[in-house]
Order: C-alpha cells, then sequence, then structure tokens
C-alpha cells in the first residue's frame, strides 16, 4: 500500500454506526448489495423509526454515547464507518447546540472501543461545518482542506466535528490505528428527512415546492434573502467517495462534496422547473441561514483518489423531489379516510 489512494479490501464485518439515518441507511443498502455478507448496523433509534432497515443485516439498538454499548458494537468487526452524531439542517444545528456537542462522547468512545477490539480500519463522517466561518462571508467561497485552521467552526455541531477530526488524527499518530475521515457537503436524497426540523436545504425546499403544488397555494418561504450559496451533493455520490476514501491509505481529512455553486434561490428555481409551477417568493430574512456561501474545493480528493462528483443536480433533485412528493400525496389521500374513521367510531 502507498499515499496514492489505492483501495484495500474492507474485511467483514463491517459496522454502520448511525444506521437508522439517512446516509447510513444508504450506505447499509451498499455493503449488502456489493457483496458484504455480515454488516452490523447500529442506531439509538427504535427500529422501527429507522429510515431503511433490512433483514440481512446485524440489526441493533444502542446509545453510542456509552462506552460499553461502544465495545459491544466493536465486537469482531474489521471495519467501522462511524456516522452516528446529533445533527440536522441548519434550523435545528443552530438551536441545538449542546445537544450537538454531546455527540463527541460518540465518537470518542468508539475510538476507544474500536481500538480495543482490533479494528483494522475507522472511518469518521465530518462535516463541511468545520470551517472557519470568517472564510465564508461572501458568495462565491470554495472550501480547500487546509481552510479548517485556524480554527473557527460553526458554533456546536463544528467544533464537535473538528474535535472528532483531531481525535482521529491522534489515534493515528499516536497508536498507529488507521482513520480516514471524509468531510460532507451537503448530501441529499430520497429516504432522508424532510420536514421535523431536521431537514437540510434540498429536501426542506422540495418539501414546500410539493406542498405547493398539492394545495393550489403556489408561493414558498425561503430562509434568509435567498442569496447564500452553498454545493450539494447526492447521496449516491456519497457513497462512492466514502467507500473510497475508507478503502484508500489517505490519512488526511478529504472534502467529499459538490465543487458546483448554487444560490438558493437557483435551487428553488430547478425545483420549479420539476414540479412544472411557478411560486410567489416570501422571504423570511430572521430565519437561521448560516454562512453566507460555501461549496467543496474538490481538487485533492481528485489528486489523491481521482473521484469527481458524476451525479448533475438537476438529475439528483428531480429524484429527490418526486419521492418526497409521493410521500406528501400519500399523506394527504389517508387524512379523508382517516377522518371518517374517526366519524363512524
Amino acid at each position: 500500500m502507498n499515499d496514492d489512494g489505492m483501495a484495500r479490501e474492507l474485511d467483514d464485518p463491517i459496522l454502520v454506526t448511525g444506521a437508522g439515518g439517512f446516509i447510513g441507511g444508504w450506505l447499509v443498502r451498499r455493503l449488502l448489495e456489493t457483496g458484504h455478507r455480515h454488516v452490523r448496523a447500529v442506531d439509538i433509534k427504535p427500529l422501527d423509526a429507522w429510515s431503511q432497515r433490512f433483514p440481512a443485516a446485524d440489526n441493533r439498538v444502542l446509545d453510542l454515547r456509552g462506552i460499553d454499548a461502544c465495545r459491544q458494537a466493536c465486537r469482531d468487526v474489521g471495519a467501522v464507518f462511524n456516522l452516528a452524531c446529533d445533527m440536522g439542517g441548519i434550523g435545528y444545528i443552530e438551536t441545538n447546540k449542546a445537544l450537538c456537542m454531546l455527540s463527541v462522547l460518540i465518537n470518542t468512545h468508539m475510538l476507544m472501543a474500536a481500538r480495543e477490539a482490533g479494528v483494522e480500519r475507522f472511518f469518521y463522517s465530518s462535516t463541511a461545518c468545520v470551517y472557519a466561518i470568517d472564510k465564508q462571508t461572501s458568495t462565491d467561497v470554495a472550501l480547500k482542506e487546509s481552510d479548517a485552521y485556524p480554527a473557527l467552526p460553526e458554533d456546536g455541531y463544528g467544533w464537535e466535528k473538528l474535535f472528532g477530526e483531531r481525535m482521529c488524527r491522534n489515534f493515528h499518530e499516536d497508536f498507529g490505528f488507521q482513520t480516514r475521515v471524509g468531510r460532507y457537503h451537503n448530501v441529499f436524497g430520497p429516504l432522508g428527512a424532510y420536514d421535523g426540523g431536521r431537514e437540510k436545504a434540498p429536501a426542506a425546499l422540495a418539501r414546500k415546492v410539493a406542498m405547493a403544488k398539492l394545495s393550489g397555494r403556489h408561493e414558498i418561504e425561503i430562509w434568509g434573502d435567498g442569496e447564500q450559496t452553498r454545493s450539494f451533493l447526492f447521496i449516491e455520490d456519497c457513497l462512492d467517495a466514502t467507500l473510497k476514501l475508507a478503502a484508500s491509505d489517505v490519512a488526511e481529512p478529504l472534502n467529499i462534496g459538490s465543487d458546483r455553486l448554487i444560490s438558493i434561490n437557483r435551487l428553488v428555481g430547478l425545483l420549479e422547473a420539476i414540479a412544472g409551477i411557478k411560486l410567489v417568493r416570501r422571504y423570511e430574512r430572521s430565519a437561521p441561514q448560516g454562512v453566507r456561501g460555501r461549496s467543496s474545493d474538490n481538487r485533492l480528493i481528485g489528486e489523491r483518489l481521482g473521484w469527481q462528483p458524476q451525479w448533475p443536480l438537476e438529475r439528483g433533485l428531480e429524484v429527490t423531489y418526486r419521492w418526497i412528493y409521493d410521500q406528501l400525496a400519500a399523506q394527504q389521500a389517508d387524512r379523508p379516510l382517516v377522518a371518517a374513521a374517526q366519524q363512524d367510531a
């Protein structure tokens, strides 16, 4: 093995934490579909609350904030994908900073337990929120990996993830423990949260557009002035990069994101075109907005792993919008039946 990102085979059993969540559920699916016979899926949520659940996996409900649960999860495991944390969209992370910070317990205990158990490879899912906020004050920003320092990440969630990265680095340098770190940039796709406060911008806006079409009220609320910018990565590309990085010899953090910068207003326009409607836009400037601009500089991951996203934003948005629209349409169809049943009772 050398430092050019050459892949190795990840050994079963493979543990995925946060498996009841959006990315974790898709990762379990991908591992099973690509021939891994022993996948352990762990989440704190009850099984019926998981976004995806597969009978072929070893599904367990554990609170990984405790070291004993982490030891149980890591027993006899060859590789770990640690995706477990308390997080959500900008509305959630800006109002739940302490809860997000408590996720440091998960990665700290997972690293300890995985090393004790002799795990060969440990992947940690970090975030673009680790980047210094004073480097994200304009709408035309592409963040390279070195922009995380000097450290000034987003309060709460960003600090927790940056601390987790440093823990991985220290375990690698001090103990020779093989850690890999991917910084996710706004991953989206079907089967993710689209309401309830934890959803991110593509899902939230797709929900608003779908509701406008279903209700006939052709208007939409947009947080901020709509000119804040982001880049968005479809889930399939996220899985490809995650598995490629996890199986590589690249120990430094790498961006896993798209380098296509787009404004929220433009994102709404793409969703309008997919839905076939035009909406009146109402701007809520007092709502949480996060940094002014952020996209992923993909030069380093391109050099080290030869990876670039393959899914155009429009294609990913259409798949995601159609899924959210179908969920909302089915909910509306069920409501008259529920009301009728209540009347009969």
